[in-house]
């Protein structure tokens, strides 16, 4: 566990440095590769191929099964892998092993690069550039951007970093502190996959609805602790600490999913922001529910300062860690 523990912190600090480097192959990646080849085999092989319009009964049942068994394969791919990796280089030194687990945690986490993605978007807004900051969110999020104005654009991004900070760094970090880099990886297959396939549309409707309840399962527990963590960093930074746990308290059930609107929440009730709302998705208009309050307008530097909470909710999260690790060392 105390070689866990650091090698998450160590990773953590690699992330904050180096972000992800896109000559280097993600394993995220390779995830979402393999779950595009799983579900094309299990389509042809349990007859289920993607249609549009309505199914009989007995479709629905092939592709809730196929779903099942996409997530059941995807995630024991994506954890036996690191597992071997981790065990064998366990057998040959103690350093090794503590190197790999470092660059496993590392990589694991997004902090640096939701944090650059996201300011791509608000400086192309501070330059007057509609056209560049639509392209840069459209790189962030999975709704329709090329109707937004410049508050839509940046209400959109504001909304991806909040969420995001319990996705791709507080979920993944908690994973790794309790489960190891193992347990990391699973959670990172089961979110991938409901990013990829987790949708209410014809095609995976049923076909990703495994895989959909899965990730609200996995998320229930850090997206509850990320409101708390990120709470905490609105107080530290300056920010309404007070408000944002008042928002979250109100708000936090405005959304579709069980865990989405907690985040968001505290972002929207911390800045004094009114996030959410209806917006497009694959040409589709669909009606969401308010999150926080209009007290201000939204503007640009709001990304950065949502980005700021997200740094804030991780280094919270690290320092008990190290406070915890320190006291085991004592032991």
């Amino acid at each position: 566990m105390r070689e866990t523990a650091l090698a998450l912190l160590l990773g953590m600090a690699l992330d904050l440095l180096l972000g992800d480097p896109h000559f280097i192959y993600h394993p995220v990646r390779a995830i979402g590769w393999l779950i595009g080849k799983t579900e094309y085999l299990l389509r042809k092989l349990l007859k289920c191929p993607p249609q549009d319009g309505r199914k009989d009964k007995k479709t629905e049942r092939r592709e809730l099964a196929a779903g099942a068994l996409l997530v059941f394969l995807v995630a024991a791919v994506s954890t036996a892998v690191p597992w071997m990796i981790l065990r064998g280089a366990a057998a040959v030194s103690p350093i090794l092993s503590l190197l790999v687990q470092t660059v496993f945690c590392y990589q694991l986490l997004a902090a640096k690069s939701l944090y650059i993605e996201s300011m791509k978007v608000e400086k192309a807004l501070e330059q007057g550039n509609i056209e560049k900051a639509r392209e840069a969110v459209s790189m962030i999020v999975g709704r329709d951007t090329s109707r937004l104005d410049q508050a839509g654009i940046t209400r959109a991004a504001v909304e991806t970093v909040a969420e995001n900070t319990s996705d791709g760094v507080i979920a993944p970090f908690l994973y790794m502190a309790f489960l190891g880099p193992v347990g990391g990886f699973f959670y990172k297959a089961v979110n991938t996959m409901d990013s990829m396939v987790g949708y209410k549309n014809d095609r995976y409707l049923y076909f990703g609805r495994a895989a959909a309840k899965m990730d609200d399962l996995c998320n229930l527990i850090p997206a509850r602790m990320t409101a708390l963590l990120m709470t905490g960093a609105a107080f530290v930074l300056g920010y309404d600490g007070k408000n944002a746990w008042r928002i979250c308290r109100r708000d936090r059930r405005c959304h579709a999913s069980p865990n989405s609107a907690f985040g968001e929440a505290v972002c929207a009730g911390a800045l004094h922001l009114r996030l959410a709302g209806d917006a497009w998705y694959f040409g589709k208009l669909c009606r969401k529910p308010f999150i926080g309050d209009p007290d201000r307008e939204i503007e640009p530097r709001d990304i950065q300062r949502a980005g700021k909470l997200m740094f804030g909710a991780e280094g919270i999260a690290a320092l008990l860690l190290a406070v915890i690790l320190l006291a085991a060392a004592k032991v």
